[in-house]
């Protein structure tokens, strides 16, 4: 018999991308044991709660939940609140935190520059060897096109032992779900995730702290930009084209009598320089 959380896997690659998180949440229902596991290797769609202390948005994912409870980068507290001890380990501390609270600037005025709306999260947490941390953005649109576009960014960081370079890990993923439902067209639907990894060694400006902390979140942000920039150009070049090219193919814009008018014309050019002589 194979595994369950290997075949839980497979069946939601199966399943409809943009059905994935209520299939998640309906096979987590049957296999109430696999929940961490599932839910912390399988990419869904952003939630999205606001933070009672500050008044903000922030984007809810694996890397900031503890059981139901999600914590706000803006007050650094879990909603719903957890146990005081439990908190103590997750809740992030000195340098993490102020490289946190500067990135999640950063991503800010990032997000509002490129997508002009949306909301931006960034979580960072201590390793026993150097820290990790995400940086999440998503935008949505309703009304008779809806669109979505939720891009999960993970980091894994080790300082050189000099503290002048740093090597970094990144692994991108973006979720896209674009529909479209009118008279015209009837039902549209283009869902799906890709995903790509980079590492780099990185130089670390400056040798006191702040110095470096700004120099670690600098380096975040443009990998960040030029990560999301590659994966945009990927999607609109090789996924939309292709889509294109495939609904191109399958329908055609042209009236049928033009198209056999053409053939005709055709055959008959080809008939006539077949007969001639030389």
């Amino acid at each position: 018999m194979s595994d369950p959380f290997d075949a839980a896997l497979d069946l939601l690659r199966r399943l409809p991308p943009s059905q994935t998180q209520q299939n998640l949440a309906s096979i987590i229902s049957i296999a109430p044991n696999l929940e961490d596991d599932l839910l912390s290797s399988v990419d869904v769609g952003l939630a999205v709660k606001r933070c009672p202390k500050s008044g903000r948005d922030y984007l809810c994912c694996d890397y900031n939940r503890d059981g139901t409870s999600y914590r706000s980068p803006w007050s650094n507290d879990f909603d719903p609140p957890i146990d005081l001890d439990d908190a103590a380990d997750l809740v992030p501390r000195g340098k993490i935190r102020r490289m946190e609270e500067e990135l999640n600037k950063s991503i800010d005025v990032y997000r509002e520059l490129y997508y002009e709306g949306g909301v931006s999260s960034a979580y960072l947490w201590q390793l026993d060897e150097g820290f990790a941390g995400v940086v999440l953005v998503k935008k949505s649109s309703g009304g008779a096109g809806k669109g979505g576009w939720d891009s999960i960014n993970v980091f894994e960081i080790i300082e050189a032992t000099s503290k002048r370079s740093a090597h970094y890990k990144l692994t991108s993923t973006v979720i896209l779900d674009l529909g479209l439902r009118n008279d015209a067209v009837g039902g549209l639907e283009l869902a799906g995730n890709l995903t790509r990894q980079e590492e780099l060694d990185q130089p670390l400006a400056g040798l006191r702290d702040a110095e470096i902390e700004s120099s670690h979140v600098a380096n975040m942000g443009r990998m960040v930009e030029a990560m999301e920039t590659r994966l945009r150009n990927l999607l609109q070049e090789v996924y939309f084209g292709k889509a294109k090219d495939v609904v191109g193919d399958l329908r055609s814009i042209r009236l049928l009598s033009e198209a056999d008018q053409e053939r005709r014309s055709h055959k008959e050019v080809i008939s006539k320089m077949g007969g001639a002589t030389i």
